[in-house]
């Protein structure tokens, strides 16, 4: 008998190599779809990997064709130069539309909490724009809406840990009250996985089970990693300007002044039952001597699409030289 097929987009990145490894557990045919074709494959022969093709429609819905389901990971964090959100949107619609033609059963499409057509911030007002397309495209469809995920290969945790780690203060933006419920990336997989196997149509709110204030959030990693800084109130467009200064001396896009907005706005909290499993406290407990040790880049995550993202989900070393200049070492990259 024939194993279903079921279709992984960015399986060599992020939250995709993880439902990637929950599905070859279970003995199904896995192929991806990526920007990525010559990263390292962690997967060996087990994964067919196909290009996404989003400028080719015929193509795309070929590389889709015989899928039971398809997991889509697919967007991108912030406007640069060579990726922006439009242009996100844009290619999820093309491979919603071509998943159609194809034939595909089932969608399961990892979105965001609160996302709003009306959000003046593109990360949200472009995800909801891609649950409107998906609910009105008559597949079968799961959308999975968590907030920051956290896990060896993650950004967001580990660079809080590795600011803790390097800088003599910590700052949050205001008051630092606002909200966050993360969620391990392996449960965030494990409910894809399940949801995969449903045919009812689900929206959930792919949260953790625990939710930290961000001050409450970067003062226990601290005390988990046993370092202790002062955790400063600052001005919003201070902060976001310190951000700024980093990311320039490690060659990346820190935090953006939309991910300020979005943070203050309390938009990665909701009152959902949790969906998660995993303690952040508990993993963050586990890998203590090594999150936060090297700064992990969203940049080199794109620039280079030849290496493998490393297993501590750090991308840049921020080491002095001999000379006292600062060291920027890109090394890794992709979108989960």
């Amino acid at each position: 008998m024939k194993k279903e097929l079921h279709i992984v987009t960015g399986a060599f990145g992020y939250s995709g190599k993880y439902i990637a490894t929950r599905l070859l557990a279970e003995g199904r045919r896995v192929r991806t779809l990526t920007n990525s074709l010559h990263r390292a494959n962690p997967f060996g022969e087990q994964v067919e990997v196909h290009p996404f093709n989003f400028d080719q429609p015929e193509k795309l819905a070929e590389s889709l064709r015989d899928a039971t389901v398809l997991y889509n990971t697919y967007w991108v964090r912030f406007n640069y130069t060579f990726f922006k959100h439009e242009d996100a949107v844009h290619n999820t619609l093309r491979l919603f539309e071509a998943a159609k033609k194809a034939g595909v059963e089932r969608v399961v499409h990892v979105s965001i909490t609160n996302p709003s057509e009306d959000s003046p911030l593109e990360y949200f007002s472009g995800k909801a724009r891609l649950e409107q397309a998906l609910i009105e495209s008559g597949l079968s469809y799961a959308i999975l809406r968590p907030t920051v995920l956290f896990g060896k290969e993650d950004i967001l945790i580990n660079n809080i840990a590795w600011a803790l780690r390097h800088l003599p203060v910590f700052g949050v933006f205001g008051d630092g009250n606002y909200r966050l419920q993360p969620i391990y990336v392996d449960d965030l997989a494990a409910l894809a996985v399940e949801q995969g196997k449903r045919r009812e149509n689900v929206i959930i709110d792919a949260i953790g089970l625990e939710t930290f204030t961000y001050r409450e959030l970067a003062r226990t990693i601290g005390e988990i990693i046993g370092v202790k800084r002062p955790i400063l109130s600052m001005p919003p467009p201070l902060g976001y300007a310190a951000g700024w200064i980093i990311g320039k001396l490690v060659g990346d896009v820190m935090i953006t002044w939309p991910e300020v907005k979005g943070l203050m706005g309390d938009l990665l909290c909701t009152n959902s039952l949790p969906a998660g499993k995993t303690k952040l406290i508990d993993w963050t407990r586990e890998h203590k001597d090594t999150v936060g040790v090297r700064y992990a880049s969203e940049l080199a995550r794109r620039k280079n699409r030849e290496k493998a993202y490393n297993s501590s989900g750090t991308s840049i070393s921020f080491e002095p030289r001999k000379d006292g200049d600062r060291e920027n070492t890109f090394t890794n990259l992709e979108n989960p």
